[in-house]
């Protein structure tokens, strides 16, 4: 066997969420293999709205094992908080969500650091969603951060306290102000009581025990392969390996154990937050793409900036990752359009042209764009890829000439039913 891979192909917030749980029913385990709360994984289905962050998309199906990887850092406390509201749908989590014991733990004072260094950025802030993700993955590569499996040591309080004392430090030199935290340690600690009702395991271990038993897993990736810390959009990216490479590593499997490469995109595009963003649009398209996408950060409540389908950013993308399908998401939201543009190249300041993404993005002018005819149809209905109107079948050609990979999966809804399979009709 082997672990298929999930992942995004843009700048984030493609619906990555939305598909897991939609496919989740085909495999036997789902596994989270980087990031943290900074993730806002939107689910819909039976009319409810969820939002995980933290915690696999699978775990709304009772037969799958949901695994958060080593590769994924983790609040105590937004995991309480995540994990009691799933309470009220019958979900014991206990039974089937393994944590791994090397995952990073964020402290109450991770998210004063990642505040304090955004303060301390002005106008060059990087967009940061403040949950302390970027310190916490600062402590881990400084070999001097707390993992899951240090709340089972008995003097885990006092590691605590030295790492805390080392951010005391650094709080104090940039003048920030934490007299809350003694208030939100309690909470924390609460918290890590919580933590020690999960199974905690050595998570590597046990993919690989799976794997060698014929079990199916997929690895379901946060963030977006454009806010790569490698490959992203630099600096104004998150602090993991948002790529295939980052499921290697985040859940100790070799690259030779990786099967199907999902990359899921929208039929447009979004980015919160700073960074550059070619197609980003400033006039009534943008407001409508916002307003029918309904553009707001599930984690932070931003509003999304919008623009239309950059095709050398998706193929960069789909470069690093290696991807076998593509998968579309938000068709419907430009149903109303009566033109829609896809950026193909990029004019650039020089007064040269290419297709592809350069090392900064500050180069480029404006993007080229190529125009297609609007669907002007309602897809909510829509049953099967042979029905869909012959303005989107145009729109996909193109995305797949371009790319040279095929379409398998177009969403047509927020809800898990609006979701259109195309390996199920020819199955």
């Amino acid at each position: 066997m082997a672990v298929d891979i999930l992942l995004g192909l843009q700048w984030g917030d493609e619906g990555k969420g939305k598909i897991v749980d939609y496919l989740a029913s085909k495999y036997d385990v789902v596994a989270r293999f980087q990031g943290g709360p900074n993730a806002g994984h939107t689910l819909e289905f039976d009319g409810i709205k969820h939002v995980l962050h933290q915690i696999p998309s699978g775990i709304f199906h009772p037969h799958i094992t949901n695994v958060i990887g080593n590769g994924v850092i983790l609040s105590p406390t937004i995991f309480k908080d995540e994990a009691e509201k799933l309470l009220k749908y019958d979900i014991d989590i206990t039974k089937n969500l393994l944590i791994s014991k090397k995952a990073q733990l964020i402290l109450p004072s991770h998210q004063y650091l990642d505040e304090a260094y955004e303060l301390a950025k002005g106008d060059n802030k990087i967009g940061s969603t403040k949950k302390g993700i970027g310190p916490t993955y600062q402590d881990k590569i400084a070999r001097q951060g707390l993992r899951v499996g240090d709340i089972l040591s008995t003097n885990f309080e006092s590691k605590y306290k030295a790492l805390v004392e080392k951010h005391k430090i650094i709080l104090d030199f940039h003048n920030y102000d934490y007299n809350e935290l003694e208030a939100k340690e309690k909470t924390f600690f609460s918290a890590i009581e919580f933590f020690k009702k999960f199974q905690l395991i050595d998570s590597e271990i046990y993919i690989n025990d799976c794997l060698a038993k014929g079990k199916s897993i997929v690895a379901e990736g946060a963030q977006g392969s454009l806010l790569d810390i490698d490959f992203g959009t630099y600096p104004f990216v998150t602090s993991s390996t948002t790529t295939a490479a980052g499921a290697c590593t985040g859940l100790g499997i070799a690259p030779t154990k990786i099967g199907k490469v999902y990359g899921i995109f929208k039929a447009y595009c979004t980015r919160v937050g700073s960074g550059p963003f070619p197609t980003e649009l400033f006039d009534k398209d943008g407001d409508d793409l916002c307003d029918v996408g309904r553009e707001f950060g599930s984690t932070t409540g931003r509003k999304r900036r919008c623009g239309w389908l950059d095709i050398p950013a998706l193929k960069y993308a789909i470069t690093l990752n290696g991807v076998t399908e593509l998968l579309m998401m938000k068709t419907d939201v430009l149903d109303d359009f009566d033109t829609i543009k896809v950026c193909t190249a990029y004019k650039l300041k020089d007064g040269t042209q290419t297709d592809v993404l350069p090392y900064d993005l500050d180069e480029i002018e404006r993007p080229v764009y190529q125009e297609f005819t609007g669907w002007k149809q309602d897809l909510t209905k829509q049953k099967s890829f042979n029905t869909f109107p012959q303005a989107l079948q145009t729109y996909i050609d193109f995305i797949e000439l371009e790319t040279k990979i095929e379409l398998s999966v177009v969403s047509v809804g927020p809800d898990r039913t609006e979701t259109i399979y195309k390996e199920l009709e020819t199955a």
